[in-house]
């Protein structure tokens, strides 16, 4: 595991939160993916390390993660991740009170290994163990920080209940969160994910991986109008996604275009494939707003979470929405949208601060729904 990999993030105080020394810290594992992941955070919402080895150097020559290189490199940096973590902060496991670790969904080679780290390390020391769902992870982690559609701080702002847009590139559905462990599911992807659409339509293009990011650099340099993307579902009542006919469209689209693609030509293509993806997302969130379980709730804060939350579109797009349906916006700092141990240390806290420990066997699971917890 070579140094460069390895990224500290948020170091210290992520805002002001207090030093209290008799604050909970709980250590959170997230390895459901292709990062091996730990933090250490406290009931104060202060993030006191993270680490994240990131295995995209590993995947980028296949386009995308390859299960198989994803769990061999979680096996190979487990024990190091954890200990520089506790390294970075100066703590001792014993001066951890929680453990927590994802227990699914994901690849289940991944969520294995990181589940079998955090159970020993609670076994051998005696502390309590959560399992954490991973999409429970995204979707709390607002909480532990936020920022508005402009970048300013909303910290605590996002209180219970919030409406949830969660993207990533396995997932997409729009949750009304009561609680913890309470999600009520308003509307779901029937087909692909926003994200894999993103890193398909990347792929198409030749732009590397992962491409979501890529696609939206590239957007913000071209036409949103040059090339006339379908917006599926938008003339449909209810709340539920469908990506596949974008994607296909864009396959279409590429197949008649000559090669090799311009500068231009690229850019148009980002901003006219993102700007369909965010009019979809518009429109299913403007149609939950009305649903008649989100009317009764009255949510104040509209949410973004997930990878998909980086997006500097959908996040602007979120933003004005909100503030026409007199809704505050949150999303989590860009550093907390990707997998990572801060969100699944903040989940175990919430959850133990509820009595959701583990007092029993646990398989791992590929599949957790958030509407089964």
């Amino acid at each position: 595991m070579t140094e460069e990999k390895i990224i500290k993030l948020n170091m210290g105080t992520l805002y002001g939160g207090s030093n209290d020394d008799r604050a909970t810290l709980c250590l959170g594992i997230e390895s459901s993916c292709d990062e091996t992941s730990a933090a250490i955070v406290d009931s104060n919402r202060n993030i006191l390390a993270h680490i994240i080895y990131s295995q995209i150097p590993e995947h980028q020559k296949y386009g995308g993660v390859v299960p198989e290189l994803a769990a061999r490199a979680h096996i190979l940096a487990i024990d190091t991740v954890v200990r520089q973590t506790l390294d970075a902060c100066g703590k001792k496991i014993d001066d951890i009170d929680v453990i927590a670790a994802t227990a699914g969904p994901g690849l289940i080679g991944g969520v294995l290994i990181g589940w079998m780290a955090a159970t020993g390390i609670a076994h051998a020391t005696g502390k309590p163990l959560v399992a954490v769902n991973h999409l429970e992870g995204h979707a709390l982690v607002p909480r532990l920080h936020a920022a508005d559609a402009a970048g300013g701080d909303a910290a605590c702002a996002v209180d219970f209940p919030y409406l949830l847009m969660l993207a990533s590139g396995g997932h997409c559905q729009i949750l009304l969160v009561r609680g913890v462990g309470q999600y009520e599911q308003i509307g779901q992807t029937l087909d692909d994910s926003a994200g894999e659409a993103f890193d398909k339509v990347a792929k198409m293009l030749g732009l590397g991986y992962p491409g979501g990011p890529i696609v939206d650099s590239r957007a913000r340099a071209g036409n949103p109008e040059r090339f006339k993307f379908p917006r599926p579902l938008c003339d449909k009542p209810g709340c539920d996604f469908s990506f596949s006919g974008i994607k296909t469209a864009a396959r279409v689209m590429l197949d008649k275009a000559p090669t090799p693609y311009t500068e231009e030509f690229v850019n148009d293509f980002c901003a006219s494939f993102q700007s369909a993806v965010v009019d979809c997302i518009v429109n299913r969130l403007g149609h939950a707003m009305d649903d008649k379980r989100v009317r009764a709730a009255a949510p104040k804060t509209l949410v973004v979470a997930g990878g998909v939350a980086k997006n500097s579109a959908i996040r602007a797009a979120m933003g004005k929405l909100a503030a026409a349906n007199n809704m505050v916006f949150a999303a989590p700092p860009l550093s907390l949208c990707t997998d990572n141990g801060a969100m699944i240390a903040w989940a175990g806290l919430e959850n133990y601060r509820v009595g959701r420990v583990v007092d029993g066997p646990v398989a791992p699971r590929p599949r957790w729904p958030l509407t089964e917890l």
